[in-house]
């Protein structure tokens, strides 16, 4: 039995006691927002007195009346209350926001840097650092005594490092409160009240959870829910938009969405924003959120005979599977729950359910917010920046750049990156003293030693924001920045280097097929839009048709489609269930979820038609089918089986008599003319010939297995040597292979996974060397492994420069250098040298004796010259003597008399041969 219940405790105090007969309540607990309850309680009921004054009231719920829980967000402030002194039940209503809301009463003082135009300044801060800021000032000045928090200014409430830096200012006495529903609203952060303590997290992680997959969580009709009611509206809806910008820019965009009145239209208006990639992610944000009709989905539960129960199987934030639109089943979002306790006792409650397209119009809004606010960048990208060049003067340099890069599509498909970098206002010049800012300067380059710096954007005086795009999705390059002061260029900023990300996000599901079949043959087809009938996006590229047998499962893909159409599937038996489904890729190979499957079974000619084989050839008369008999237009694909038109059907020999070209005739173009099959590049460049005379196939420039992911790549773009490269998925950690000017073949491996070095393999005419290297500095640290005509010397570089080696010449014998020890077994050849090492302590067993025979445990080829040395010997005047020495070892014996001394001793054995001696 699901059940609820109110327990009072002292403002910041401890528990006072239950409030056991409220007349009803209702709690909202919305995600990254503060909670609320409104209460009705009678003043002549037990427990009224509690609530008598200010108090805490936390809501607890248990599933079998025993274990009692106090959930996230459910401690709430009695700061507000109303009643009607002539009502005789003297019922009160209070009105009880949640314990986080006095945040709101915590503002922010000035610091101890000074104010940068009367606000004060976070340059490169995480959100734990600012927030941190706010909470400890003003418990230092009395506020908030019991409000705990379990970030640092390093790490989220879930011990994982922030995944955002900011640089923002902030106007003195903003609330703790707001600055933190900001952060959220920006997509940096996201958070919640357990009791009186602050939990922070990264946005869309800890309370981002996927319910979806087993064991998930799944909210039926009739069983979890027994209302659902949907709110849509068309307020925003627009399928056209105007961006405008600086210096002059003006920029409409259309979208392929269909409204019922025809074109509406919006407008952006962005100071800043003066590139066409930039204006292009903006538009592409607006149209996809206006796109369409926004749904709200409130969902009403009955925790009575329920499976799944908030807060213990689900909370704000979790994505889990409920009743869509037209009750289907769907994966959504809980945005909010609502729980209710009416006069009768009765619990119940709802939840606010947000589908796929009011997520992505939430992620769209956020991204935006971060071009236009351009306070917060991706922290941890793992670039550093190349070494800069020299600085100019006057104004000091700019300080708190960071750089957000983003991955959009752009109006071909293709990813392209974009960047939004920001920076502090400059205030002075070198010498410390007043300057006034003509304007800032943004430069950017490849992020590679020597490579040439780009002025990439200009801004006005007061704004410390700019943009830039398109760039390379997977390339890294650094940024920075400068300010003028009267036609005077001041010092650079420090650099900051990023790597542009690619796009990861798949298309929407596609809509369902539709299957018919006929004529023995099955027909899919596809109306080319999204499951929800949204149309798909610029960067679509093709929907895989899958099939399997339902009873036998095993997917196999059987065509696919680039837009609205169908496909023939031949060759199923009659009668034979087949289930199909959609899967959409993009052209970075991101996949969407499969659609929704449908099956049906090929049937034979129906009645009315000619029964299996009664039309045969010998009932054609010849020459009976002409062009005459058969309707322009009217054989089409679905009217030829697949194999049907084979050589037998066309003459002998089809003959050339000119050229194909798939193409531009004079442009880029694929042509199959009388000399084989080419390929030519924009400028009619050949770069792909296949020789119809010998076969040949001859390849220029680039040739790759694929465009992202794992692949191989041969002669790449922009190589200064021909060379093979070999990459493991995104990024530019790959392995190579190529040849330099001397035939020497080079084998070099990505970084490691720390990325602090690499393997490398050199192989030439008259040496092979391999060895490791160092990220840092390029030298060589670790293993190594070197080999020539004369010699081989196999070793160990320590990161201090310290060599170990050995090393075997030809002729010269073997040395080693640096520290080694010997262990195991040694044997050796008739002429070769020998070395023997060892402690023994004697006796090895037993009682102590007056001699002991000492082993080698290997036979050496000849007696050895022999060194030993004596710890301890007990007794301690004893002197040793060696007698009997040969190839497996020697006799120990104590020389004070001719019957001898027993005795123990720890021994240490140095036994060795040299080249000739015997």
């Amino acid at each position: 039995m699901y059940e609820l219940r109110l327990v009072a405790f002292a403002p910041n105090g401890p528990r006072l006691g239950l409030l056991p007969h409220p007349l009803s309540f209702e709690v909202g607990h919305p995600l990254n927002d503060v909670p609320a309850m409104t209460l009705q309680y009678s003043r002549h009921t037990l427990g009224a007195q509690l609530l008598a004054q200010p108090c805490e009231i936390a809501l607890e719920w248990t599933d079998d009346g025993q274990m009692w829980t106090e959930s996230p967000d459910a401690r709430f402030l009695r700061i507000k209350r109303g009643t009607d002194v002539t009502d005789e039940a003297g019922v009160e209503t209070f009105e009880l926001p949640g314990y986080g809301w006095q945040l709101r009463k915590i503002v922010l003082f000035p610091g101890p840097a000074p104010l940068v135009d009367g606000k004060r300044a976070f340059t490169s801060a995480t959100p734990g650092t600012i927030l941190q800021t706010f909470l400890a000032e003003a418990q230092a000045r009395g506020a908030l005594p019991a409000l705990d928090w379990t970030f640092t200014t390093t790490h989220d409430s879930a011990g994982q490092p922030w995944a955002k830096i900011l640089t923002i200012y902030y106007q003195l006495g903003l609330d703790a409160l707001t600055t933190l529903i900001n952060l959220a609203e920006q997509s940096v952060i996201d958070f919640r009240m357990e009791g009186r303590t602050l939990h922070v997290y990264n946005a869309d992680s800890a309370l981002a959870r996927d319910r979806t997959a087993a064991p998930r969580v799944d909210l039926l009709l009739g069983r979890d829910v027994f209302d659902a009611p949907d709110t849509g509206t068309l307020e925003d809806a627009a399928n056209a938009v105007l961006i405008v910008g600086d210096e002059g820019f003006r920029k409409s965009y259309g979208s392929s969405a269909v409204l019922p009145w025809g074109r509406w239209e919006n407008y952006i208006g962005q100071g800043g924003v003066s590139d066409e990639g930039t204006a292009f992610l903006l538009a592409e944000g607006s149209l996809l959120r206006a796109a369409q009709e926004r749904v709200q989905h409130t969902r009403e539960i009955t925790p009575h005979g329920a499976r799944w129960l908030p807060w213990r199987d689900y909370q704000p934030g979790d994505k889990i599977i409920a009743p869509a639109s037209g009750g289907t089943l769907a994966p959504l979002r809980v945005r909010q729950i609502t729980l209710t306790k009416d006069d009768k006792g009765t619990v119940g409650g709802n939840v606010v359910l947000n589908d796929r397209f009011l997520e992505q119009s939430i992620r769209l809004a956020r991204r935006t917010a971060g071009i236009v606010g351009g306070s917060t960048a991706s922290g941890g990208s793992g670039a550093q920046p190349a070494p800069p060049t020299p600085r100019g003067r006057t104004a000091a340099a700019p300080e708190g750049l960071i750089v957000d890069p983003i991955a959009y599509v752009d109006a071909t498909g293709h990813a392209q990156g974009q960047i939004t970098a920001t920076w502090g206002p400059v205030l002075l010049d070198v010498n410390g003293e007043a300057v006034d800012i003509d304007s800032y300067e943004l430069f950017m380059r490849e992020n590679v030693v020597g490579a040439p710096w780009f002025l990439v954007a200009t801004t006005e005086p007061d704004d410390t924001t700019a943009t830039f795009s398109p760039l390379l999705v997977g390339e890294e390059y650094a940024f920075k920045v400068r300010a003028t002061s009267q036609g005077v260029r001041g010092d650079f900023s420090d650099e900051y280097a990023v790597l542009i990300p690619d796009d990861v996000t798949p298309p929407p599901v596609p809509s369902a097929p539709t299957l018919t079949t006929r004529l023995g043959v099955i027909h899919v087809e596809w109306d080319g839009l999204g499951d929800g009938g949204e149309p798909m996006p610029a960067d679509f590229h093709r929907a895989r048709v899958w099939m399997q047998d339902p009873l036998n499962p095993g997917a196999a893909e059987v065509g696919y489609l680039q837009a609205a159409g169908s496909i023939v599937v031949t060759g199923q038996p009659y009668g034979a269930l087949r289930e199909f489904w959609l899967t959409a890729v993009d052209h970075a190979g991101n996949e969407s979820a499969p659609s929704a499957s449908v099956v049906i079974a090929a049937v034979q000619l129906v009645q009315g038609d000619a029964a299996d084989e009664s039309i045969t050839t010998g009932a054609i008369v010849a020459n009976a089918v002409t062009a005459d008999k058969i309707d322009a237009g009217a054989v089409e694909a679905g009217h030829i089986a697949a194999n049907a038109v084979t050589a037998d059907k066309l003459e002998a020999v089809l003959t050339l008599a000119t050229r194909i070209v798939a193409g531009a005739p004079a442009g880029a173009r694929v042509e199959l003319n009388e000399d084989g099959l080419a390929a030519f590049d924009a400028s009619s460049q050949q770069t792909v010939s296949i020789s119809s005379a010998s076969g040949a196939v001859s390849i220029i420039g680039q040739l790759a297995t694929g465009v992202l992911g794992r692949r191989i790549v041969v002669n790449p773009a922009g190589a200064s040597d021909p060379e093979i490269r070999f990459y493991p998925g995104a990024g530019l950690n790959y392995a190579r292979i190529w040849t330099d000017t001397e035939a020497a073949i080079r084998l070099y491996s990505g970084t490691s996974t720390d990325g602090t070095r690499r393997s490398e393999v050199i192989q030439q005419g008259d040496e092979w060397r391999m060895h490791m290297v160092q990220s840092s500095d390029g030298l060589a640290g670790g293993g190594y492994m070197f080999a020539q005509p004369d010699q081989l010397e196999v070793g160990f570089n320590d990161i201090a420069g310290r060599l170990n080696r050995w090393l075997f010449t030809n002729g010269g014998g073997s040395s080693a250098s640096g520290y080694t020890t010997f262990r195991g077994t040694f044997t050796y050849e008739a002429t070769g040298a020998g070395l023997v090492m060892f402690g023994r302590s004697l006796p090895a067993a037993g009682g102590a004796a007056s001699s002991y025979f000492v082993g080698f445990s290997v036979t050496l080829q000849s007696t050895p010259r022999l060194n030993i040395t004596a710890d301890s010997p007990v007794p301690a005047r004893l002197a040793f003597h060696i007698a009997s020495p040969g190839p497996s070892g020697f006799t120990l014996r104590s020389s004070e008399t001719a019957s001898g001394t027993t005795f123990n001793v720890l021994l240490h054995v140095w036994a060795w041969r040299q080249h000739g001696v015997s």
